[in-house]
């Protein structure tokens, strides 16, 4: 139990890393944006330290990405069984420039915001 609770923030870490070299950020910039200090952040990419919520979401809001998939990674909410996490998926894409990644992201995120149900 304990290994594959290491073994989460390892994955968590390592995505993080790989979100931050997918945008062309350093460390020092990514703990810049998102007001993190460089040492805990470096932690965290390597799985030494578990962050709460709250800094998962201002490294996601620095990563331009859903502070969900990070909660998600975390073990904080469950994995969506049908949802495919699209911004990730425009992140990674080599094929697009980082102006076109942001103005899919924006777009995706507005149609997403337009058709919620309301409650």
């Amino acid at each position: 139990m304990k290994d594959e609770i290491d073994k989460r923030w390892r994955d968590l870490g390592e995505f993080i890393r790989e979100q931050r070299n997918v945008g062309q950020m350093s460390l020092r910039k990514l703990s810049e944006v998102a007001g993190v200090s460089n040492p805990y952040l470096s932690q965290i990419e390597r799985g030494l330290r578990k962050p709460s919520a709250e800094i998962l979401q201002q490294i996601a809001r620095a990563l331009e990405i859903s502070s969900e998939t990070l909660y998600v990674r975390a073990g904080i909410l469950d994995e969506p069984t049908d949802e495919l996490d699209l911004i990730a998926e425009i992140r990674r894409d080599r094929h697009i420039n980082e102006d076109q990644k942001k103005t899919m992201v924006r777009i995706y995120e507005s149609f997403r915001r337009e058709n919620e149900p309301t409650g």
